[in-house]
């Protein structure tokens, strides 16, 4: 079998452009996930009880449905029930960072957990609200403890964005499948895919590695 990569060269710019829009996707989810993950994790530690058994029961929900089918879902569900629809790329967004969002939710309230509960005894005595201990005290130990489980997410978000391809959300891999039929060289296709996922995570997973182990000390309490 002869290979031949020349669909890759001859394609470099549509297939940088699907690359692109697979970063901004992961990009905007990573962020939309974190700030809805950390609502959910601090609304289930100090909301009310009634809030905490919903909260519980929807990042429980999430966890246990398959991304594809919560993207599915938003995709032909949502539009059928509200008479809203979602063009595909934001139908991917909202349905990754509802899914992304809910193991953010359980790594933030871990995070915050495992923080002695002698520290948030020690802000009330120094007059603290409870808002300040939060912001000031639990969340910045927090974050420094959970960055081996968010480089983790990250790379997940990233991998997952190929998921998007079902409902033609043009990113890297829905352009690599393209090209594929169109030239029929699929494995040279789908093993260029493979190594730019490749040279993105792997770089990135160790970047988190690395700077975890410089500031460890700081989440140490």
């Amino acid at each position: 079998m002869e290979l031949d990569f020349s669909p890759i060269w001859d394609s470099w710019q549509y297939l940088l452009g699907g690359l692109g829009l697979t970063l901004w996707l992961s990009a905007l989810t990573l962020v939309c996930s974190a700030a809805l993950g950390t609502a959910l994790a601090l609304l289930r530690l100090y909301g009310p009880r009634w809030v905490t058994l919903i909260l519980t029961f929807y990042i429980d929900s999430m966890r246990a449905i398959p991304v594809l089918v919560v993207l599915v879902w938003v995709y032909f569900a949502v539009p059928v029930i509200s008479g809203f629809n979602f063009p595909p790329f934001w139908a991917g967004l909202v349905a990754l960072t509802m899914h992304i969002s809910a193991y953010m939710a359980e790594v933030v309230r871990a995070g915050i957990e495992s923080i002695r509960p002698g520290q948030i005894r020690a802000g009330k005595a120094l007059g603290m609200s409870g808002a300040q201990i939060v912001r000031t005290v639990l969340l910045p130990q927090a974050f420094v403890r959970m960055l081996p489980s968010l480089g983790s997410l990250t790379s997940v978000t990233i991998k997952d964005t190929a998921i998007a391809t079902v409902i033609a959300v043009p990113e890297l891999m829905k352009r690599t499948e393209t090209i594929a039929g169109q030239s029929y060289h699929p494995i040279e296709l789908f093993t260029f895919a493979m190594l730019v996922y490749f040279l993105i995570l792997f770089p990135c997973t160790r970047a988190i590695d690395i700077v975890y182990k410089r500031v460890a000390h700081l989440g140490r309490s």
